[in-house]
């Protein structure tokens, strides 16, 4: 995460608009965004402080001065609390220099015990850099014809960039695109990993990933509805909620129907009959 909180700052400097913060657009910006010197103005911080910040030579900003950065670059709450993050990893690193968490690939007992438990409802554990570790059968009916699945390392964010079939299959695919990279950010913790992944995956799709990549949307939410056109019971409209494990490493992913038609369309997929009475486990 080197350099991290100063290119986010910068990225959130080159997105806002002078006419957002009062100041004239003028006639002759280079580049987008609020200049350097504009934002230190707005921040009543020095021009030197600032680039020091932007280009990672001072990593621990007082939480004064990320209030001011944050009222300047008018952040919402999630950026702001992503800001905050950042800062805190920094000095984290700072006190433990030389650890670094591995991204985690095992999967404890009790967690396929979980999605074993959960028959009825799609369900998989992912890792922070997107890789599927473990699924349930109704999970692996819905995805496998969609792709998802194949290979040895199934990757989610992977699928998204580089498989032309997510596009077909999801018709918020700039949405879901959007929520990957989110993730990628929010969950990285001074691995190289994430940004080596992240480099790999660059290098292949090119602009659909790399220019989220650099705008760092960091709004992921934890809950909400998909749309899925599936290639064997049609459109699906999925609800998602999730559920962090092992200190945020790891995540849980429970899918729930979302309508009548997608509770049949589920059904389908387990080869029941619509209207078939279901075993409740006592």
């Amino acid at each position: 995460m080197d350099g991290e909180l100063g290119a986010f700052l910068r990225s959130r400097r080159e997105a806002l608009r002078p006419e957002q913060v009062g100041l004239p657009a003028g006639l002759r910006r280079r580049a987008p965004g609020l200049r350097r010197a504009e934002l230190a103005t707005l921040a009543q911080v020095s021009v030197e402080y600032l680039t020091r910040l932007e280009q990672g030579r001072d990593t621990r900003p007082s939480p004064e001065i990320l209030a001011a950065l944050a009222d300047a670059l008018r952040l919402d709450e999630d950026d702001r609390q992503h800001l905050r993050q950042l800062a805190a990893v920094n000095h984290h690193r700072q006190l433990c220099a030389g650890r670094r968490p591995s991204v985690s690939r095992t999967v404890r007992p009790e967690a396929r015990l979980l999605l074993d438990a959960l028959r009825d409802r799609p369900a998989y554990l992912v890792n922070r850099i997107g890789e599927l570790l473990a699924w349930n059968d109704l999970f692996d009916r819905l995805a496998r014809p969609l792709g998802l699945l194949d290979g040895d390392r199934p990757n989610l964010v992977w699928y998204v960039f580089a498989d032309q079939r997510a596009r077909e299959h999801f018709p918020d695919w700039a949405e879901l695109a959007d929520q990957q990279v989110a993730e990628l950010h929010r969950l990285r913790q001074g691995d190289p990993a994430t940004d080596e992944f992240a480099e790999r995956l660059g290098r292949t799709v090119g602009t659909p990933f790399t220019s989220r990549w650099r705008r760092r949307p960091v709004s992921a939410s934890s809950s909400g509805v998909r749309w899925l056109r599936h290639p064997e019971v049609g459109p699906v409209r999925l609800g998602y909620e999730t559920l962090a494990l092992t200190d945020d490493q790891q995540r849980l992913v429970v899918q729930l129907p979302a309508d009548a038609a997608s509770v049949e369309a589920l059904d389908r997929l387990l080869g029941r009959r619509p209207g078939q009475l279901r075993s409740v486990a006592g």
